[in-house]
């Protein structure tokens, strides 16, 4: 299945290729960088534990929110399904905790309080006024709503196209069942895979790229990515990064198998149809554990379609497609 949210670094393109070549055996699945959750929403559920983790306590919240309380997310994104600039603007106001400066708010006030009854009344005027606790459901709510509204779900300007949020409560429905035997967790990455790491974990990280990282909510510094590759480095598991392809990540983990694969460039096909975005992936096992325990007479090509070429190590070699 899909995530219920675009987000920036999504694995979609990637994750089938992914998947064959996580360890053949592990007990935990750890994801560090869980982001929209691309990866693990797409495979079926591990029979051991898994955690999805993401340091943005927004995504953290609404996949909580999902897993744990579904009903009432899903009331809460049916009261007033709008879509409009303004309200837009209002939401992002209200998870930021800015101060309204609306000429019309002694107006909003009183119609609140005119036509609705309690306690929903009391809610809308704390939310007005910026006096409501910004926790659980509403938050959950007003993130998801600003993602689906937002230009290319980045969360900072108005997509200005037209969505009615009720379309995704299947969706939303779908992935409550999907997450729940999941741990949602909101770690800094070091306090997380220290926390689950045991010699029968496997840690899936999908950090901010290198020299990326503007493009992303929470701030990740260069130094955080040697903290993330020396943490890796000290573990008992066994983990798997992925990365854009580029000097300073080869030479950060040259002491790991490295392999180079690229994707379509979703964002560049506009102008460049066709082109494609180099990644690499990296890791502390063998990578072909897992095609290489497959029965000699099944074909991968078979099972994933056209092949595709992508490069190990300067060389070229038939892979898979990714799914796009």
């Amino acid at each position: 299945m899909n995530s219920i949210i675009s987000w920036v670094g999504g694995k979609k393109a990637l994750r089938d290729l992914i998947y064959l070549r996580m360890p053949k055996n592990y007990d935990r699945y750890i994801e560090v960088f869980g982001g929209g959750g691309w990866v693990l929403f797409g495979k079926p559920p591990d029979k051991c534990m898994e955690v999805y983790n993401d340091f943005n306590s927004n995504l953290a919240n609404l996949f909580y929110c999902v897993k744990e309380r579904p009903m009432a997310l899903l009331r809460e994104l049916s009261f007033l399904p709008l879509n409009s600039r303004d309200e837009f603007t209002t939401l992002r106001k209200f998870l930021a905790m800015e101060e309204f400066k609306s000429e019309h708010l002694a107006e909003e006030l009183e119609i609140a309080t005119h036509f609705l009854k309690e306690p929903e009344a009391a809610e809308i005027r704390d939310i007005l006024m910026e006096r409501a606790a910004v926790g659980d459901v509403k938050r959950a709510a007003a993130f998801y709503k600003i993602i689906r509204y937002s230009y290319g779900s980045g969360c900072t300007s108005y997509g200005c196209q037209p969505f009615d949020i009720r379309k995704t409560f299947t969706i939303i429905w779908e992935a409550n069942r999907r997450l729940k035997d999941t741990v949602i967790e909101n770690k800094d990455f070091e306090a997380l895979i220290r926390q689950y790491d045991r010699p029968n974990a496997f840690f899936y990280c999908d950090p901010p790229y290198f020299e990326t990282e503007g493009h992303y909510e929470v701030v990740f510094r260069k130094e955080d990515h040697v903290r993330l590759r020396d943490t890796l480095k000290g573990i008992q598991g066994k983990f798997m990064v992925s990365y854009n392809d580029c000097a300073y990540i080869r030479e950060l983990y040259q002491d790991f198998q490295i392999e180079a694969v690229t994707r379509i460039n979703n964002l560049a096909q506009r102008y460049d149809n066709g082109s494609e975005f180099p990644e690499v992936l990296i890791a502390n096992y063998d990578m072909e554990e897992r095609k290489k325990s497959m029965p000699m007479q099944m074909n991968l090509f078979e099972l994933y379609g056209e092949q595709k070429t992508v490069r190990w190590r300067g060389k070229e070699t038939e892979e898979e497609p990714q799914d796009t």
